[in-house]
């Protein structure tokens, strides 16, 4: 098939390395021009040093490129999803498959990114791809899961079938909003597991944020209409277990660094081109749990620590002497 990715960051250009792998006719959109040409030259993208560009993928800046694409997979940064569909809109044909694979949730209006991206091209499937996945790792074929989501049966199944090889096992869903939260809220989740570890904390502590804080996210989850088995999946454990314990998550990192005492502006200001995206989802989680009239004392710490200056000892100190609660909160089978 002819696909196009947009965006051209590490997890685009993993993503376009599996598909052209698969034999599919493969672009990539850059956004700069001066980063294009470097690609060109270089076959290599500097957040992935190491990993070869083959001839065989087009690095393109032209967004002509689009209009003989049968897919298009977006890879921008949630920030910009809703910027970068309304750019291309006018380049697709209607039916065209569109792949998110961003993670986040739009700032002020709380939209999850497929409805961001239903919004501005109304005439085209949108799938989500999500799941526990290092675009270092992806693009060096070492063996990955994910799930993706559509409400289009027609379009998951095509999206499975593009991108699965020996490396790369997809599975559908029909929940994308349970798959959307999921990828969403676990940076956020990141975030506070890395600024444990900044604080000196250990393992039981990761451990207890990482699996209360899947709590709160399968309540959020089942509030706005998601399946509560979908938090137990790729989108949702799977991912929290690999961006919380990992220092190739840089929401992990920028924890640490603001545990150790970092500004959280210094820690989450992107430097080496990446983003942190746990930083902008925690600001929307928030308000839409206040929205939803759903309890979410983590969301709520991770909050106050990054947009009110709170000092992360403090929050978790709170945390730790929160009311008495069942675990299951179903203790009227006990009558």
């Amino acid at each position: 098939m002819n696909i196009t990715v947009v965006g051209s960051g590490g997890w685009g250009t993993a993503l376009a390395l599996v598909l052209l792998e698969n034999g599919h006719q493969v672009s990539m959109w850059c956004r700069r021009a001066e980063k294009c040409q470097e690609m060109q030259e270089s076959r290599e993208n500097p957040v992935l040093p190491g990993v070869k560009l083959p001839q065989e993928l087009a690095l393109t800046c032209d967004l002509n490129v689009l209009t003989q694409s049968q897919v298009v997979v977006l890879a921008t940064p949630s920030f910009a999803v809703r910027a970068t569909s309304k750019q291309i809109a006018p380049y697709l044909k209607a039916g065209t498959v569109l792949v998110s694979v961003a993670k986040g949730i739009e700032k002020d209006s709380c939209l999850l990114l497929h409805q961001v991206i239903e919004e501005e091209i109304p005439n085209c499937p949108v799938v989500v791809l999500s799941g526990p996945s290092h675009a270092e790792e992806v693009a060096r074929g070492l063996p990955t899961g994910v799930v993706v989501a559509s409400e289009n049966k027609e379009a998951a199944l095509l999206a499975q079938d593009i991108f699965m090889n020996r490396n790369m096992r997809l599975y559908t869903s029909p929940d994308i909003l349970g798959v959307e939260i999921g990828a969403a809220l676990k940076n956020v989740v990141a975030l506070c597991t890395g600024c444990c570890v900044g604080m000196g904390y250990g393992d039981n502590t990761k451990a207890l944020i990482m699996t209360r804080a899947l709590t709160e996210m399968a309540r959020l989850g089942v509030a706005m209409g998601a399946n509560k088995e979908t938090f137990a999946g790729l989108s949702g454990l799977g991912d929290l277990i690999v961006t919380c314990t990992s220092m190739h998550s840089r929401n992990c990192r920028a924890g640490i660094a603001i545990g150790k005492g970092t500004p959280v502006a210094e820690a989450v200001g992107g430097k080496d081109g990446t983003v942190v995206e746990g930083y902008y989802a925690a600001a929307s989680a928030r308000q839409l749990a206040h929205k939803m009239g759903v309890e979410m004392p983590i969301a709520e710490g991770a909050y106050q620590v990054l947009y009110e200056g709170k000092d992360p000892h403090v929050i978790l100190g709170q945390l730790m002497v929160r009311e008495r609660r069942s675990e299951l909160e179903l203790e009227e089978i006990w009558l």
